[in-house]
């Protein structure tokens, strides 16, 4: 805890999960975090040997963030922990989330049993952010990139997009392309943890 106890050390790590990030993707992503606060854990994290700046090859040619081995070690526990706060009678799956949260969650939360032996490559366009997720074997794996061949596409804010998959609001209220019985089948295999008593 002491190397990832600051407040929003955890936060910013997580952004990192599923690759490099300019500093004004990770402060749009992180509501609430000031650029100063921004620039001292990222700092603090690269000190510990968890975050790296690189610059990105031409064209981009821009410095990013981005995750060391040891600091993606790490990146299930803070996926555990998410789980663990799905818990609180508090836990409002309606509320802002980032792209990162969002798919992190669908990792997390994903019922092996539901999903029996579906196999379907599921893409989501989440604003700026894109991803491409496989289901087989009853895992769920992830990669960035552009929704390409997939079976069924899920389009829209993250929040609205975790709204339909974890909150209950119907799916009309997003885009989706492709399959839209697969899409439906899809969001019913992350069910939230049983609440707290």
């Amino acid at each position: 805890m002491e190397l990832l106890g600051e407040r929003w050390a955890m936060l910013v790590l997580r952004e990192l999960a599923y690759g490099p990030r300019r500093f004004s993707e990770l402060k749009a992503d992180l509501q609430g975090i000031s650029a100063n606060v921004l620039t001292q854990r990222l700092t603090e994290l690269e000190a510990r040997g968890l975050v790296r700046k690189v610059r990105l090859p031409p064209p981009a040619s821009v410095q990013v963030y981005e995750a060391t081995e040891w600091g993606l070690e790490a990146v299930p526990v803070i996926a555990s922990l998410g789980r663990w706060a799905a818990r609180s009678p508090c836990h409002d799956p309606t509320l802002p989330m980032s792209h990162v949260s969002l798919i992190m969650s669908l990792q997390t939360l994903l019922s092996p049993a539901r999903a029996g032996d579906l196999d379907a490559r599921i893409g989501f366009r989440l604003g700026e952010a894109s991803y491409v997720t496989t289901l087989h074997e009853g895992r769920l794996d992830v990669g960035r990139g552009e929704p390409v061949d997939c079976d069924a596409t899920f389009i829209g804010p993250p929040s609205a997009v975790a709204g339909a998959i974890h909150g209950g609001a119907p799916l009309d209220t997003i885009e989706v392309e492709g399959d839209l019985a697969l899409a439906q089948r899809f969001r019913t295999l992350f069910p939230l943890p049983p609440k707290i008593s």
